[in-house]
């Protein structure tokens, strides 16, 4: 079927049963018929919603999900992969019952028809990433590798440089234990771990303290060194590198989407700020 006329039907008919509806519903609870919207007491006119979007601070939400339904407007699905593409975002919402299935349409004032459109813009979304940024993923994560590498490191920290010092040497040249001194003596989280830290990215540590590590061998221990108001002892437990593997390559194409999504909602939001303000 065509799908401007199932659109232009569905509209037809939404609004011939909507006419019909509304004016039976006005007529019996005095709701303004020009009223878009009502909540309790108060009923929202079309010309109420463009202020209070601004008021709320949700026009940029509407502005990027305006962008995305242009953007994939063009894609086309076929019949099996909606199936498909329903069965994952079910999955992904964590709907697995029929149960679960008529609560998340009630509590969304959602039809069955309004699921399936869900469903079936998730998947061209995700198709016009693949599509558009794909053959960038690679080039895009050698630029990012160095921030995605992982590092597990045992870290010690004080205020006090006289007691990082001694702790330093007690590690290196006496032999005790790290794990011990940090669960006695750091003044972080840490010192639950017995001082263990990760795996995590390289970006995440203050960036002294990423750059240290970045540079480091495994077993390699730092001699205190201040990073913000800390005095810390370091050391290097393990170094994992980046790997574009199927998730990363899914959080790289979310990256170059978003950064794009980013400009264009600020873009638009430019361009009507000042007809909208007026």
């Amino acid at each position: 079927m065509n799908r401007s006329s199932a659109q232009d039907s569905g509209q037809d008919s939404g609004a011939t049963s909507g006419a019909t509806s509304g004016a039976t519903s006005g007529a019996t609870s005095g709701q303004d018929p020009s009223s878009v919207l009502r909540i309790g007491d108060r009923e929202l006119a079309p010309a109420d919603v463009m202020p209070l979007l601004q008021r709320y601070g949700m026009l940029p939400a509407l502005v990027k999900e305006i962008v995305i339904d242009q953007a994939i407007a063009a894609l086309a699905i076929s019949p099996e992969q909606l199936t498909q593409a329903l069965e994952q975002f079910l999955q992904a919402n964590q709907v697995t019952t029929p149960e679960q299935r008529q609560a998340f349409l009630t509590q969304r004032c959602l039809t069955e028809a309004d699921l399936a459109a869900l469903a079936e813009r998730a998947h061209k979304l995700q198709q016009y990433k693949a599509e558009t940024w794909g053959p960038k993923v690679e080039s895009h994560f050698l630029q990012r590798k160095a921030s995605l590498d992982r590092v597990l490191y045992s870290l010690i920290r004080t205020r006090d440089g006289g007691l990082a010092q001694e702790l330093y040497f007690r590690i290196q040249d006496d032999g005790q234990p790290f794990a011990d001194l940090a669960r006695q003596h750091s003044e972080g989280q840490e010192a639950q771990t017995g001082g263990l830290i990760g795996p995590v990215e390289l970006s995440v540590p203050h960036p002294t303290l990423g750059r240290m590590l970045s540079i480091s061998q495994p077993g390699q221990l730092w001699p205190p060194t201040r990073v913000g108001e800390w005095f810390v002892v370091v050391r290097l437990e393990k170094f994992l590198p980046a790997r574009l593997d199927e998730p990363t390559r899914q959080r790289l194409l979310d990256e170059l989407f978003n950064a794009w999504l980013t400009q264009q909602v600020q873009a638009a939001l430019k361009e009507n700020a000042s007809p909208i303000a007026s």
